[in-house]
């Protein structure tokens, strides 16, 4: 039986992805709890479903410890304000979603101050930092995970964890209509397509655009008809982009779009993009990839230096298959020569061996998982 007493319910995303899966979790939450109140830090998708953002979403959008420093203070600030805005005005449940450094320290004091604590979208503890395990268990009262061998790691360590499966696997069909996409853009169903995903964070812009569109430049010697398609996620990150196109490319006209990556993904032949969910999106639409990643120089000096990795890959088809199903290549293995050699059979192939295997993984991943983490939030806020 849901109730329809009126309560509140603070939720953090930190970023484009963190804001698909709020806004999901938010419409499914208003189906036991239509009056609830929602309120924290949200993108433009969670304000959309009602969400009060107390802060921008962007400010907390930052990858790379030495970029983390820089904002800071602006950072500590936030979440000194946001602890104290939940402690003076307790939640029924507060929700973190995704951004684990930030939100971890804001679910310690609440939890601490006896307010019910979630965390959307488990933290990386499986391939580094292992020990963040035990910060988790102290901060949270329940993880949502999104992918199974997750689940089982929290369980070992006897944390409580829901596995819930990923709302992209929900709202992606098993089948997608490619034609479809490329009418939507006018494109033909005889060109050859390559979809452009630089990142959806300036940092990730700033450091990827250039190698990419050097890559472009080297398939375009093999391929001279290529079609590029660029899905950029605001007018920000498109100017990051188009003074690297000015500088790298400035006669060729790829395709630039505000949004619409799935129209983007749909439509191509083959996909370069940044490591993250964007990775698991394009597995979902059946598409091939190659994944190229750079971090600055001083930050992945650190991270290789001082953290232990336990994982052999680092985009998600590869962990969910345990296998080397897309070719990954991290900063300076992320080079121009690298990625075309891997695109260009992609580009010329029909991958139906690969395509067959993205498609088993998206059956698994198929939970309703909106519906999965509002019921395991509404068990949550019931139990005494």
């Amino acid at each position: 039986m849901t109730t329809t007493a009126p309560l509140t319910i603070g939720l953090v995303a930190g970023e484009h992805s963190g804001d698909i899966l709020g806004a999901g979790l938010i419409r499914a939450l208003k189906q036991h709890y239509p009056n609830a109140k929602f309120v924290g830090i949200a993108g433009p998708k969670m304000q959309a479903e009602g969400c009060e953002s107390l802060f921008d979403m962007e400010e907390l959008a930052v990858m790379g410890l030495i970029e983390v420093l820089g904002r800071l203070p602006r950072l500590l600030k936030i979440r000194k304000q946001l602890v104290q805005y939940f402690i003076d005005h307790p939640p029924a449940v507060f929700i973190g979603i995704d951004a684990p450094d930030f939100n971890l320290r804001v679910e310690k004091p609440l939890k601490a101050a006896g307010i019910k604590t979630v965390q959307y979208v488990s933290p990386s503890v499986w391939a580094w930092r292992e020990k963040r395990i035990f910060t988790i268990a102290e901060a949270t009262n329940l993880v949502l995970s999104l992918l199974p061998f997750e689940k089982a790691f929290y369980d070992k360590h006897q944390v409580p964890c829901t596995f819930v499966g990923h709302t992209l696997a929900d709202e992606i069909p098993l089948h997608n209509d490619t034609q479809a996409a490329r009418d939507a853009l006018g494109l033909k169903q005889e060109d050859t397509v390559l979809a452009l995903l630089p990142g959806s964070r300036g940092s990730e812009v700033g450091l990827l655009s250039t190698p990419y569109l050097q890559t472009v430049k080297k398939l375009l010697i093999h391929l001279p008809n290529l079609k590029v398609v660029v899905p950029l996620v605001n007018a920000a990150r498109r100017e990051q982009f188009c003074q690297a196109l000015a500088a790298e490319l400035p006669s060729f006209k790829p395709l630039l779009l505000e949004g619409q990556s799935d129209l983007a993904m749909q439509a191509a032949d083959a996909i370069l993009l940044a490591s993250g969910t964007a990775t698991l999106e394009a597995m979902l639409y059946k598409k091939p990839m190659v994944v190229g990643y750079r971090f600055k120089p001083l930050s992945y000096w650190i991270f290789t230096t001082f953290f232990k990795f336990n994982i052999k890959y680092f985009s998600l088809p590869n962990l969910l298959a345990d296998s080397a199903l897309v070719a990954e290549f991290l900063q300076d293995d992320c080079n121009p020569d690298a990625l075309a050699d891997a695109l260009l059979p992609l580009l010329r192939g029909d991958n139906a061996a690969l395509k067959a295997k993205f498609l088993a993984i998206h059956d698994s991943i198929r939970c309703n998982a909106s519906q999965q983490a509002a019921l395991a939030v509404k068990e949550l806020i019931d139990a005494n």
